[in-house]
């Protein structure tokens, strides 16, 4: 059984108005021994999100910014901009994030050159209904699973006909494939991937084209009993000579409610839609009270990593009201993980 070590909670809400009520959700880029965390923080009152920014050093707060660095300017991102995730790829960061309006999830992405200014680019996940989505479901070259028909129905109904595919869990890899970005998004209740030259290409004939044969992108499915209703991205892919490590997240529908678990899989390095190893278990899951009790309860979300003197930090939002990170040796997980390789 791998040992998973809790480094605590890192970073809780402060005085500040734009995360006064909550920290969670955090992704993290290391350079020269700091930690850059980006975060997700949470107003009091109206309970709106932006995107805090705090330094650590050995897991412990340095440095911390008073404003948010970036906040809601469009009326596509009014009630919300959620859940950071920070990739760097040829000289750039790329930071994708959740735009919500109060009524539709979308991912949209920011840059930077130097992890103080970026510039946002707008919207670049589909602004298709879920109606027009099923409807794609059908037309699927490939074949999806019915549990995919049953979240288009289930979220139209009590959403209404013109709600948009609910888009979270967005970013790239950290490398190229086959020479193309690769971009790991999530169409309930899997994780897919995409592939392109341009962030330009991402239009919605691109989306819906792609939709029409969404079996032959998806990454991974829920499989087993504590993913029962949906599985998340989670982190950005970590590259290892073992495959793509991904840390996701995975909700159970329980009789207590949903209850969201950590855990891990392992990708082919040159196609990230072959599944080389995942765990029949989560990586962890709520037990400690911060971790149950919350702003939603029963909550561990990983959204952001750092590899450091050989092991894991993953850091995740708490029952979504701060944040903290547990810590694995990388050969210890990733040897957990190949003893349950996938068979093909």
């Amino acid at each position: 059984m791998i040992k998973v070590k809790s480094e605590g909670i890192i970073l809780e809400s402060s005085r500040n108005a734009f995360d006064g009520q909550a920290v969670l959700n955090p992704t993290c880029v290391e350079i020269d021994g700091i930690t850059h965390m980006f975060y997700r923080g949470v107003r009091q009152g109206d309970m709106v999100s932006s995107i805090g920014y705090c330094q650590l050093v050995d897991n412990k707060v340095v440095k911390r910014i008073d404003q948010p660095v970036l906040f809601p300017e469009y009326d596509y991102e009014k009630k919300g901009v959620e859940d950071p995730r920070i990739v760097f790829l040829d000289g750039i960061y790329y930071l994708f994030y959740t735009a919500y309006d109060g009524k539709n999830a979308i991912f949209a992405y920011a840059t930077s050159t130097d992890l103080v200014n970026f510039t946002k680019h707008g919207v670049i996940s589909p602004r298709i209904t879920y109606a027009e989505a099923g409807r794609l479901f059908g037309c699927s070259k490939t074949g999806v699973r019915e549990k995919y028909f049953f979240f288009e129905s289930y979220i139209r109904d009590r959403q209404g006909a013109d709600i948009l595919l609910w888009e979270k869990d967005a970013f790239i890899f950290s490398k190229k494939i086959n020479n193309k970005f690769a971009l790991v998004h999530r169409v309930l209740p899997g994780i897919q991937v995409i592939y392109f030259d341009d962030f330009k290409e991402l239009t919605d004939d691109y989306w819906r084209a792609y939709l029409k044969d969404l079996g032959r992108y998806v990454m991974l499915d829920s499989e087993y009993r504590f993913e029962s209703r949906n599985i998340g991205g989670g982190c950005p892919p970590i590259e290892t000579m073992d495959g793509w490590l991904l840390i996701y997240h995975a909700v159970e529908d329980s009789h207590v409610g949903r209850i969201y678990h950590a855990a891990a899989a392992l990708f082919d390095l040159d196609d990230p839609t072959k599944v080389i190893a995942r765990m029949k278990k989560p990586l962890f899951s709520p037990n400690e009270e911060w971790e149950k009790r919350g702003d939603v309860n029963n909550v561990v979300f990983p959204t952001g990593t750092v590899v450091k003197d050989d092991r894991l930090y993953i850091y995740y939002g708490a029952a979504d009201k701060r944040i903290a990170a547990k810590s694995v040796d990388m050969e210890e997980l990733l040897k957990e993980l190949k003893r349950n390789i996938v068979s093909r």
